[in-house]
C-alpha cells in the first residue's frame, strides 16, 4: 500500500477539507445514543449475537494530576480509598455481567482512563485474578493498559507482566519541557526511555507511544524535536493525535490560553513533517493519527485487509465483541452499542440498584449495519470493492448509495478518490482526509448543525 510523502502533501487540498467529524470509532456515532435503549435491548443483542470472541475495555477513571488538554472521563485525586470504593462497585459490575458470556473467550482486553496505573500493584493483581475467574481467557490474546509515565515505578511493569499485560500504551504528548508546562503534565525523559525498555526487556510484544500535536507553544521546529526523539525511543506503534481545544466541553483546557495555541497553517506541517519523520524512518501510516512499525501485527493486518476497528481504534480482533465495564465505558455486542453511566455517582447507585450501569445506547437498523461495514472498510483499508459488498450484504451499491456516491464526487474531481472497475481508492493524500471521506456515507452527519460536536480531521 502506498504510503502518503511529500509529494502527496496538498496543503490547499486539506485545508479545504479541514472541517469537523467523527474519528468512527463506531457507528452510528455516540451522538446516536439515547436512553431509550434498555437492559432487555441489552440482553436480547447478547442473545443474538454469532460470535464467540469477547474484548474487554475497563475503565479507570482515576489521575493525581489534572492534564489541561484532556477530555478523558477522570476524577483528579491523589485518595487511594476512592479507588478502593470504584474497585469494590467494578468487582460487582464484573460478577454481575461475566455470566451473560460464559460461551465467549476473552482474545483482547485494555484497561484506559483516567490512569490505570494510579491502582497499586495489589489492586491490579486482584482485579485481573477476579477477571480471569469469571471469564474466559484465551492463552494468547491482545492484553494492553495506559501507563502514565509521570506516576509509575519501573517496578510496576514487572506487576503488569505478572498480571498477564502483553502490551504498554505510554502517555508521552511531548517532549519539550515548555510544553509540558503549558499544560500541567511535565515529566522526566530519561524515565519514559528506561520504561520502554524495560518493557521490551520484560517481553512486552508491543509498546505504543501517544503523542499530541496542536499543543499550546509548540510549534513545526519543537515538534520535529519530539518526532525524532520518539523515533529513538523505537516504540512498535504510534498514535499521534490532533489536540482539540473544545474549552467549553472540557473545562480544564480553559486552562489553556487560546494565544498559546499554535495555528492552524503551523498545525498543518506539523502533520506534514510527522509523517514523512515517521515513514522515512520506517513507520507504515495504518490511517488518521496510527504508525506501527511493518512486522507489528496491526501493520501486517492491514497489508493483508484483515485490519479492524472499534472504540478502542484500530485493532487487530476480528469480529468480536466489546464489553465495557466501570464507568462512562462502552460496550459493542452483536447490532447494538451500549454505555454505562458517565458521572461515579450515578454508576455507583446503578449498581447499588441492578447490579448493572447501563445508561444510554441504541439498536442498528439494516441500513447501519450496511453502512458501518462501508466505513470500516474505507477507514481501515483505503478501498472498496462494490462487487464484494454487493455480494456480502446483498444490495446494488450505486443504487443503495446513490445519494452518498453524489457528496462523494468532490473528492472524486479533486482527485482525492478514484473509481475504477466498481473499486473505490483512496488515494495517499486523500487518505489523510478519510474521515471527510466517511462522512459521505454517513446519513446521521448530513444534519449539518452537529458538525460543532467533533473536532476538526487535522
Amino acid at each position: 500500500m502506498q504510503q502518503p510523502t511529500q509529494d502527496h502533501w496538498d496543503s490547499a487540498m486539506i485545508e479545504k477539507y479541514n472541517y469537523s467529524g467523527p474519528r468512527y470509532t463506531s457507528y452510528p456515532t455516540a451522538l446516536e445514543f439515547d436512553t431509550g435503549f434498555t437492559e432487555p435491548d441489552l440482553l436480547a443483542a447478547i442473545e443474538n449475537s454469532e460470535t464467540n470472541r469477547l474484548s474487554l475495555y475497563l475503565h479507570i477513571p482515576f489521575c493525581a494530576k489534572l492534564c489541561y488538554y484532556c477530555g478523558c472521563n477522570k476524577i483528579i485525586t491523589r485518595h487511594a480509598h476512592k479507588a478502593e470504593q470504584y474497585l469494590a462497585y467494578l468487582a460487582t459490575e464484573i460478577i454481575a455481567r461475566a455470566p451473560l458470556f460464559k460461551d465467549y473467550t476473552v482474545t483482547q482486553m485494555h484497561w484506559g482512563g483516567g490512569t490505570p496505573t494510579f491502582l497499586q500493584p495489589e489492586q491490579i493483581l486482584q482485579l485481573t485474578t477476579l477477571l480471569k475467574t469469571h471469564f474466559n481467557f484465551a492463552e494468547q490474546g491482545e492484553f494492553s493498559i495506559e501507563v502514565d509515565p509521570r506516576e509509575i515505578a519501573l517496578e510496576m511493569l514487572d506487576t503488569l507482566k505478572q498480571a498477564g499485560f502483553n502490551r504498554i500504551s505510554v502517555g508521552v504528548q511531548d517532549f519539550n519541557k515548555e510544553v509540558q508546562k503549558a499544560v500541567n503534565r511535565e515529566q522526566d525523559e530519561q524515565f519514559i526511555f528506561d520504561l520502554i525498555a524495560r518493557a521490551k526487556a520484560l517481553g512486552f510484544v508491543s509498546t505504543n507511544v501517544d503523542l499530541i500535536y496542536g499543543l499550546p507553544l509548540q510549534t513545526p521546529e519543537s515538534f520535529a524535536k519530539t518526532i525524532a526523539r520518539t523515533i529513538e525511543l523505537s516504540p512498535d506503534r504510534l498514535s499521534v493525535f490532533n489536540y482539540a481545544h473544545l474549552p467549553s466541553r472540557f473545562a480544564a483546557q480553559r486552562k489553556i490560553k487560546e494565544d498559546d495555541l499554535p495555528s492552524a497553517r503551523a498545525k498543518l506541517a506539523m502533520l506534514q513533517q510527522t509523517i514523512d519523520a515517521l515513514t522515512q524512518a520506517g513507520y507504515q501510516y495504518i490511517g488518521m493519527d496510527h504508525f506501527a512499525k511493518p512486522e507489528d501485527e496491526l501493520a501486517v493486518l492491514q497489508r493483508e485487509g484483515k485490519l479492524h476497528r472499534n472504540f478502542q481504534g484500530y485493532t487487530t480482533q476480528p469480529e468480536c465483541d466489546l464489553l465495557g465495564l466501570g464507568v462512562s465505558s462502552i460496550s459493542q455486542i452483536g447490532t447494538c452499542y451500549a454505555q454505562n453511566q458517565k458521572d461515579i455517582q450515578a454508576y455507583y447507585q446503578s449498581i447499588d440498584a441492578s447490579r448493572q450501569a447501563l445508561w444510554q445506547g441504541c439498536s442498528l437498523s439494516r441500513d447501519d449495519e450496511i453502512r458501518r461495514q462501508v466505513i470500516k472498510q474505507l477507514i481501515c483499508h483505503f478501498e472498496l470493492d462494490m462487487a464484494k459488498v454487493d455480494d456480502a450484504l446483498g444490495i446494488d451499491f450505486e443504487d443503495y448509495f446513490a445519494e452518498d456516491l453524489k457528496l462523494l464526487q468532490t473528492f472524486l474531481d479533486d482527485r482525492l478518490v478514484s473509481i475504477q472497475d466498481r473499486k473505490i481508492s483512496i488515494n495517499p493524500t486523500g487518505r489523510l482526509l478519510i474521515r471527510n471521506i466517511c462522512m459521505c456515507f454517513d446519513v446521521y452527519f448530513r444534519q449539518k448543525a452537529r458538525q460543532q460536536q467533533f473536532s476538526r480531521v487535522i
